[in-house]
């Protein structure tokens, strides 16, 4: 007697097949994310943000450097945070887009916190904005 795999059904190989546009839909998303919110930070860098911004532990600026890993490592974080809930729940991408938008409101709460210019504040203030407007309806439209 042989062990084989039985081959696979069409239903599981239409499966997979959505699986891998998702994660390339999705992977998508992150690097339009990065791009725009480069582009974001570019502009309020043209338009006179300096991006230092002071809290009681000193000062830092947020480079574009700063900028890419911080996009790069939530989209992905994010991106985690979306499948795990679309495996335990009917609801994942509903509760994940709810989750999501708090997120981002809630990142607003330290560009108010920190010492910093008025320009720089608004351009911090859209690139969180622009990471959000990116990565919501790309990672979950990425479902159909």
């Amino acid at each position: 007697m042989t062990l084989t795999t039985p081959a696979p059904t069409t239903d599981t190989t239409a499966s997979r097949g959505r699986a891998a546009v998702r994660r390339r839909r999705r992977a998508l998303g992150i690097v339009l994310a990065l791009v725009v919110t480069l582009a974001v930070w570019l502009l309020g860098h043209l338009a006179g943000a300096d991006y230092w911004i002071t809290d009681s532990q000193g000062s830092v600026r947020i480079d574009m450097l700063v900028t890419t890993q911080v996009t790069v490592v939530l989209g992905l974080v994010g991106w985690g945070v979306l499948a795990l809930l679309e495996r335990l729940t009917r609801h994942g991408t509903t509760i994940w887009t709810v989750l999501a938008v708090v997120v981002v409101a809630a990142s607003m709460i330290p560009v108010v916190l920190v010492e910093a210019t008025a320009a720089t504040r608004l351009a911090l203030v859209a690139v969180h904005l622009a990471v959000g407007a990116v990565l919501v309806p790309a990672f979950v439209r990425a479902r159909s």
